[in-house]
Protein backbone atom coordinates (compact mmCIF):
# COMPACT_ATOMS: atom_id res chain seq x y z
CA UNK A 1 0.00 0.00 0.00
CA UNK A 2 1.09 3.52 -0.88
CA UNK A 3 1.31 6.18 1.57
CA UNK A 4 -0.97 9.28 0.11
CA UNK A 5 -0.63 12.60 1.61
CA UNK A 6 -2.64 15.55 2.73
CA UNK A 7 -2.94 17.86 0.32
CA UNK A 8 -1.06 20.83 0.76
CA UNK A 9 -2.48 24.03 1.46
CA UNK A 10 -0.88 26.41 -1.34
CA UNK A 11 -0.06 30.24 0.26
CA UNK A 12 -1.63 33.22 -0.39
CA UNK A 13 -0.51 35.51 -2.17
CA UNK A 14 -0.12 39.37 -2.87
CA UNK A 15 -2.66 39.48 -6.00
CA UNK A 16 -4.87 37.08 -3.62
CA UNK A 17 -4.80 39.59 -0.93
CA UNK A 18 -5.05 42.38 -3.62
CA UNK A 19 -8.92 40.42 -5.01
CA UNK A 20 -9.67 40.31 -1.07
CA UNK A 21 -12.95 42.06 -0.31
CA UNK A 22 -12.80 44.59 2.61
CA UNK A 23 -10.11 45.34 4.94
CA UNK A 24 -6.96 42.29 5.06
CA UNK A 25 -3.74 41.35 5.97
CA UNK A 26 -1.18 38.15 4.96
CA UNK A 27 0.03 36.92 7.17
CA UNK A 28 1.52 33.26 7.61
CA UNK A 29 0.33 32.71 3.86
CA UNK A 30 -3.13 33.55 4.62
CA UNK A 31 -5.22 36.37 4.09
CA UNK A 32 -6.62 37.43 6.83
CA UNK A 33 -10.07 39.31 7.11
CA UNK A 34 -10.15 42.61 9.19
CA UNK A 35 -13.95 43.03 11.13
CA UNK A 36 -15.23 46.64 10.14
CA UNK A 37 -14.68 49.07 13.29
CA UNK A 38 -16.91 50.93 15.39
CA UNK A 39 -17.99 54.38 15.07
CA UNK A 40 -15.94 56.14 18.04
CA UNK A 41 -12.62 54.05 16.68
CA UNK A 42 -13.18 54.83 13.55
CA UNK A 43 -13.93 58.82 14.27
CA UNK A 44 -10.55 58.95 16.20
CA UNK A 45 -8.35 56.56 12.75
CA UNK A 46 -10.40 59.88 10.89
CA UNK A 47 -8.89 62.54 13.17
CA UNK A 48 -5.72 61.33 13.24
CA UNK A 49 -5.18 61.14 9.61
CA UNK A 50 -6.34 64.52 9.16
CA UNK A 51 -4.31 65.28 11.51
CA UNK A 52 -1.14 63.71 9.46
CA UNK A 53 -2.50 64.98 6.46
CA UNK A 54 -2.10 68.48 7.46
CA UNK A 55 0.71 67.82 8.90
CA UNK A 56 2.50 66.49 5.21
CA UNK A 57 0.50 69.20 3.40
CA UNK A 58 2.62 71.61 5.55
CA UNK A 59 6.04 69.79 5.88
CA UNK A 60 6.49 67.49 2.79
CA UNK A 61 8.38 65.48 4.23
CA UNK A 62 5.73 62.38 4.01
CA UNK A 63 2.56 60.86 3.10
CA UNK A 64 -0.34 60.36 5.35
CA UNK A 65 -2.94 56.93 4.73
CA UNK A 66 -6.07 56.57 5.98
CA UNK A 67 -7.63 53.15 6.85
CA UNK A 68 -7.44 50.14 4.70
CA UNK A 69 -4.22 51.23 2.57
CA UNK A 70 -2.08 47.92 1.92
CA UNK A 71 1.87 48.09 2.54
CA UNK A 72 3.82 45.42 1.74
CA UNK A 73 6.34 43.72 3.97
CA UNK A 74 8.41 41.26 3.68
CA UNK A 75 8.68 39.35 6.57
CA UNK A 76 8.58 35.59 7.12
CA UNK A 77 5.60 35.64 8.87
CA UNK A 78 3.69 38.83 7.45
CA UNK A 79 3.50 40.20 3.95
CA UNK A 80 1.30 43.08 4.81
CA UNK A 81 -0.24 45.75 7.04
CA UNK A 82 -3.19 47.39 6.92
CA UNK A 83 -3.39 49.97 9.95
CA UNK A 84 -6.12 52.38 10.76
CA UNK A 85 -3.93 55.34 10.04
CA UNK A 86 -0.42 55.55 8.91
CA UNK A 87 2.51 58.02 7.55
CA UNK A 88 5.10 56.67 5.30
CA UNK A 89 8.35 58.33 4.37
CA UNK A 90 9.83 56.83 0.90
CA UNK A 91 8.91 56.41 -2.50
CA UNK A 92 5.46 56.01 -2.96
CA UNK A 93 6.00 54.25 -6.86
CA UNK A 94 9.43 52.75 -7.72
CA UNK A 95 10.11 51.39 -11.32
CA UNK A 96 10.18 47.71 -9.79
CA UNK A 97 6.75 48.24 -8.04
CA UNK A 98 4.36 50.72 -9.90
CA UNK A 99 1.21 49.33 -10.21
CA UNK A 100 -0.51 51.36 -7.34
CA UNK A 101 -2.15 48.28 -5.61
CA UNK A 102 -0.66 48.71 -2.53
CA UNK A 103 2.18 50.65 -0.66
CA UNK A 104 5.87 49.02 -0.60
CA UNK A 105 7.44 48.52 2.47
CA UNK A 106 6.52 49.63 6.30
CA UNK A 107 4.73 52.99 7.39
CA UNK A 108 7.40 54.74 9.48
CA UNK A 109 3.98 55.81 11.98
CA UNK A 110 1.56 52.94 12.20
CA UNK A 111 -1.70 53.74 13.77
CA UNK A 112 -3.97 51.17 15.36
CA UNK A 113 -7.06 52.23 17.25
CA UNK A 114 -8.61 49.17 19.16
CA UNK A 115 -11.96 48.26 18.74
CA UNK A 116 -14.76 46.64 21.58
CA UNK A 117 -13.48 42.85 20.49
CA UNK A 118 -9.80 44.00 20.46
CA UNK A 119 -9.47 43.15 23.99
CA UNK A 120 -8.52 40.23 26.13
CA UNK A 121 -5.32 38.09 26.77
CA UNK A 122 -5.75 36.56 23.49
CA UNK A 123 -6.25 39.64 21.47
CA UNK A 124 -3.00 41.56 23.71
CA UNK A 125 -0.57 38.62 22.56
CA UNK A 126 -1.65 39.25 18.99
CA UNK A 127 -1.79 43.07 19.04
CA UNK A 128 2.25 42.75 21.02
CA UNK A 129 2.72 40.21 18.23
CA UNK A 130 1.52 42.83 15.21
CA UNK A 131 4.07 45.51 17.24
CA UNK A 132 6.75 43.38 16.96
CA UNK A 133 5.86 42.41 13.45
CA UNK A 134 5.53 46.33 12.83
CA UNK A 135 9.51 46.97 14.05
CA UNK A 136 10.84 44.06 12.42
CA UNK A 137 9.75 45.66 9.11
CA UNK A 138 11.11 48.67 9.53
CA UNK A 139 8.08 50.94 11.37
CA UNK A 140 9.85 53.34 13.88
CA UNK A 141 6.65 54.55 15.89
CA UNK A 142 3.25 52.33 16.72
CA UNK A 143 0.63 54.01 18.29
CA UNK A 144 -1.94 51.32 20.47
CA UNK A 145 -4.97 53.64 20.84
CA UNK A 146 -7.53 52.64 23.57
CA UNK A 147 -10.45 55.19 23.12
CA UNK A 148 -13.04 52.57 25.17
CA UNK A 149 -11.49 51.40 28.37
CA UNK A 150 -8.82 53.46 29.62
CA UNK A 151 -8.94 55.88 26.83
CA UNK A 152 -4.92 56.39 26.57
CA UNK A 153 -2.47 56.38 23.78
CA UNK A 154 0.49 53.64 24.09
CA UNK A 155 3.07 54.60 21.53
CA UNK A 156 5.86 52.18 21.44
CA UNK A 157 9.18 53.18 19.50
CA UNK A 158 11.61 50.54 17.95
CA UNK A 159 14.15 52.17 19.96
CA UNK A 160 12.69 50.60 22.80
CA UNK A 161 9.67 48.66 21.96
CA UNK A 162 9.15 47.06 25.75
CA UNK A 163 8.69 50.38 27.16
CA UNK A 164 5.26 52.23 25.62
CA UNK A 165 4.84 55.92 26.52
CA UNK A 166 1.30 56.82 28.32
CA UNK A 167 -0.51 59.77 26.75
CA UNK A 168 -3.71 60.66 28.77
CA UNK A 169 -6.25 62.91 28.38
CA UNK A 170 -4.61 66.85 28.87
CA UNK A 171 -1.39 65.25 27.25
CA UNK A 172 -0.08 66.12 23.91
CA UNK A 173 0.97 62.83 22.18
CA UNK A 174 3.90 62.85 19.84
CA UNK A 175 5.47 59.92 17.29
CA UNK A 176 9.47 60.39 17.12
CA UNK A 177 10.99 60.28 15.66
CA UNK A 178 8.88 59.16 12.84
CA UNK A 179 7.44 62.04 12.21
CA UNK A 180 9.30 64.91 13.51
CA UNK A 181 7.31 68.04 15.22
CA UNK A 182 4.09 66.53 14.93
CA UNK A 183 1.68 65.93 17.49
CA UNK A 184 -1.90 65.80 18.32
CA UNK A 185 -3.98 66.79 21.61
CA UNK A 186 -5.48 63.35 23.25
CA UNK A 187 -8.12 65.37 24.73
CA UNK A 188 -9.45 65.76 20.43
CA UNK A 189 -9.24 62.10 20.33
CA UNK A 190 -11.64 61.25 23.29
CA UNK A 191 -13.21 64.10 22.96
Amino acid sequence: MTPTSAPTKQEATVADLARAEGKAELVNGEIVAMSPTGGKPGRIAGRIFISLDDYEQKNRRGYAFGDNIGFLVDLPNRKSFSPDAAFFVGELFTPEFDDGDFVNGAPALAVEVRSKNDFGETMERRIAAKIADYFAAGTLVVWDVDPLREQVIRVYRASSPETPTIYRRGDTAEAEPAVPGWTMPVNDLFA
